[in-house]
């Protein structure tokens, strides 16, 4: 099996260059305030092109978006692919494929085998599910805190469409966890990061290679 990366929270030509070059599959720019990887539209806007010119997805992940913000970055960025990682409903999900024209990615919290049944609603609305680790009671954002689930709870699922795994991945645990849990997709953000927001291209190519190795 050939498992496809997506690197999250880029804000730098540098890695982005990185992730392109060492093969990831997606670019995920995040717009949330409260992330130490938000950016600006028009700032993911100059970046994107270094992966449109090799075939690489490009990613908007945002977080109960109103309409005014998600227009506003589909108009900046044009991106093929949008993620949403709030307590969106599978009807707003809907209201968001269908105002966007884009393909979505719903990020689902995980923390036992009962958070898995949320995919059910999702799965007909969506490009990919993905599954990230449930944050802390504390947290002020939904994701990014490098915390991980059981990965063993996704052996031998089945979804509708290929889905990512995420929460906790770094170059050293990552073959472990797409064996545990037979991802087809991965999803990585501050695994390969030197600090809060911060991403070490390489890491980010010690990732990718430690994928394709896997």
């Amino acid at each position: 099996m050939s498992v496809k990366t997506k690197i999250c929270g880029l804000t730098t030509p540098e890695a982005v260059s990185a992730a392109v070059e060492g093969g990831a599959g997606w670019l995920g720019f995040a717009f949330f305030a409260r992330s130490p990887r938000n950016i600006a539209p028009d700032a993911a806007a100059r970046l994107a092109p270094l992966a449109r010119a090799k075939n690489v997805k490009i990613v908007a992940l945002m977080v109960d978006p109103s309409d005014v913000e998600l227009d506003r970055i589909v108009a900046d960025l044009r991106p093929d692919l949008l993620q949403l990682h709030g307590k969106e409903t599978p009807a707003r999900v809907r209201e968001i494929r269908q105002r966007s024209g884009l393909g979505i990615i719903k990020a689902l919290p995980v923390a036992d085998s009962a958070d898995l049944a949320a995919a059910t609603a999702y799965d007909p609305l969506v490009e990919h599910l993905m599954f990230d680790a449930k944050p802390p009671k504390d947290a002020d954002r939904p994701g990014g805190h490098g915390g991980a689930f059981d990965w063993a709870l996704l052996a031998g699922r089945r979804f509708a469409r290929p889905w990512f795994l995420a929460g906790g991945l770094d170059p050293w645990n990552v073959a472990g966890a797409i064996a545990a849990s037979g991802a087809p997709l991965v999803d990585v953000s501050s695994g390969v990061e030197r600090g809060p927001g911060l991403k070490d291209p390489a890491l980010i190519t010690a990732f990718l290679d430690a994928v394709r190795r896997a």
